[in-house]
């Protein structure tokens, strides 16, 4: 979250806007950066995550003041160049309308106003979602997997830039990270992407020994990654600058 932060350079006193925010987590370290004299405004359609933002106190250093919206990004409730920085970690893949959204990113944004947002690499690249979506369609059935293979729908660098150039933005670079994903166990990473997403529906429908097996198969495909303390995983990401 940091480095995508760091991405877009943010100043004392610039304004900020952090769509499809989640809980808030790259609003507040925008928050300290652009200090007390910035803003930051959160976006998110899910009313869920909003309330949750708004619980979490801003801590330690000054930090500007955040104000939480519940938006769609593709209508955002803001004028024309309202912001410096727009900020989207890991959101524009589930967008219904991507290139709306970024349209809307690049018309609140001022002149020389700058993009940094974050979307997943290929799946190829995080063995632990690979396998995991393998294990779905071999267990569960091909929904199951194709929902488990959507957060990577947007892994191509060439097409990403496109779509961002489309929308009007220029200088566009895109950087590969590969951070990790970790979990105390494989049964807890199973349980943790099943009953958080939407997911959940569906393994719910099939019966004990298919649910078993999911976790059965996937712990012993994933061996070479579990350590006697926890379960690590590599996980790729595009980070993406561009200026408006």
């Amino acid at each position: 979250m940091g480095s995508l932060v760091e991405l877009a350079h943010p100043r004392p006193g610039e304004r900020v806007v952090d769509i499809a925010c989640g809980t808030g987590a790259v609003a507040r370290i925008a928050a300290a950066r652009v200090g007390p004299s910035g803003s930051v405004v959160g976006v998110d359609l899910n009313p869920g995550m909003l309330t949750v933002a708004r619980s979490i106190a801003t801590a330690g250093t000054p930090s500007a003041p955040i104000q939480w919206h519940e938006a769609s990004a593709d209508k955002l409730p803001f004028p024309d160049s309202s912001f410096d920085i727009a900020y989207c970690q890991l959101g524009l893949q589930f967008f219904a309308d991507r290139p709306a959204a970024l349209r809307e990113m690049h018309r609140v944004l001022v002149t020389e106003g700058r993009l940094a947002l974050m979307v997943w690499g290929s799946i190829r690249e995080s063995p632990g979602f690979a396998t995991l979506a393998e294990m779905l369609d071999r267990n569960i059935g091909p929904a199951a997997a194709s929902i488990m293979r959507a957060p990577f729908g947007l892994s191509d660098a060439g097409e990403l830039t496109q779509l961002v150039e489309a929308a009007g933005f220029r200088s566009v670079t895109v950087e590969q990270h590969v951070g990790s994903t970790r979990f105390p166990s494989i049964e807890r990473f199973v349980l943790s992407y099943v009953h958080g997403s939407p997911l959940a529906g569906l393994v719910a429908q099939a019966n004990i020994a298919a649910r078993e097996k999911l976790t059965a198969d996937t712990k012993l495909a994933l061996g070479e990654y579990t350590t006697n303390e926890d379960f690590s995983s590599p996980i790729a990401a595009h980070l993406l600058a561009a200026t408006a």
